[in-house]
């Protein structure tokens, strides 16, 4: 019998087991899904107060990674600098972004998503003892959460996390604008919120950083498996923007209403960063010739960290745009793309 046939053989005997892990601000999320061709059997989920691979965690990973010797390790890409780019012609990526020091791909011809190579080496430095498979870019969840959204509206797409935000705007299959912002990395609205100054919206675009064009960079020969990101343009032809309200996400809206947190000064502070920041990118998308610019009016929200009704009053009352908002759970969708991408 062949290796391939005694693989196949031994995956039919065995179920197989996904390892999904999220790091947060001050923890890291894990969670593990035992599957068999039918589907989950069981799940588990610990959360660790550290941001790095510890005894603990890797007791748990291993304890549930013994009963099959086919496991799979995924983790979301936290990265401060990564991002995704309209294009895959190399001689016009340094029009977008420096790659010098990014480890990038093009996706189905379309366009470029890339990450520090740093940051990679460091994922790979911190989970040496367990080894990581797959590493999954936000923008993946962003593509794979708003799917049936991106399939038929052209419109801003955001995954909120505890400290970045990812954003991408999508028409008829054509990514046309991405960009993953690092939150915190000042503190100018805070202040000027504590110290009771206005604090006035700017109508400029932002100069992106200068760039040099290179030809080639080197792969990271262990991690092969990055970037096996979704297509996140998969927007079905359509003539023109439709001005029509989403009323299946109106009415999904209403249905979770109740669970919206509450309002606190802390929210204020931190809804409001994260609005000037979309507004701030939003600008440059607009303005800037380096992208093909569309009028938006709506965008959608991947909540990962439990929104107050503020952010979508600011982008409502302030830019006059329509905001739906969804609660989505990380690991589990980080466990989902795995599963698509092993074919389970």
């Amino acid at each position: 019998m062949h290796g391939g046939q005694e693989v196949k053989l031994l995956e039919r005997l065995y179920n197989k087991v996904f390892v999904n892990i999220v790091v947060h601000h001050e923890s890291t999320n894990v969670y593990i899904e035992i599957c068999s061709k039918k589907g989950v059997i069981h799940s588990y989920e610990e959360s660790f107060d550290t941001k790095n691979l510890n005894e603990q965690m890797l007791s748990f990973i291993h304890s549930l990674c013994k009963e099959s010797p086919f496991y799979y390790i995924a983790i979301l890409d936290t990265s401060h600098y990564q991002g995704a780019i309209p294009t895959c012609n190399k001689n016009e990526l340094a029009l977008y972004n420096d790659m010098s020091d990014c480890e990038y791909k093009c996706y189905q011809s379309n366009w470029t998503y890339y990450t520090s190579k740093n940051d990679l080496y460091e994922i790979e430095r911190n989970y040496q003892k367990i080894g990581i498979d797959l590493i999954y870019s936000p923008f993946t969840l962003l593509a794979k959460f708003f799917k049936d959204k991106i399939d038929t509206y052209i419109a801003m797409y955001v995954l909120i996390q505890d400290e970045h935000i990812s954003l991408g705007v999508s028409k008829e299959s054509k990514l046309l604008y991405g960009e993953h912002i690092y939150l915190d990395d000042d503190k100018e609205s805070e202040e000027l919120i504590e110290s009771g100054t206005t604090i006035e919206i700017e109508d400029e675009g932002i100069d992106l950083e200068d760039v040099n064009i290179i030809d080639d960079i080197e792969e990271i020969d262990s991690l092969d498996d990055f970037g096996n990101i979704e297509d996140l343009d998969a927007i079905d032809d359509i003539d023109e923007f439709s001005t029509v309200e989403d009323i299946e996400e109106e009415l999904n809206e209403n249905l979770i209403e109740e669970e919206i947190s509450e309002p606190t000064a802390d929210n204020f502070n931190k809804e409001y960063e994260i609005f000037t920041k979309i507004q701030k990118s939003m600008n440059t998308f607009y303005q800037s010739s380096k992208y093909e610019s569309q009028f938006i009016e709506n965008i959608y929200i991947a909540d990962s960290v439990g929104l107050s009704t503020d952010l979508k009053k600011y982008f409502e009352e302030e830019m006059f745009l329509t905001v739906y908002i969804r609660k989505i759970v990380l690991s589990a969708e980080v466990a989902d793309l795995a599963k698509d991408e092993i074919g389970l």
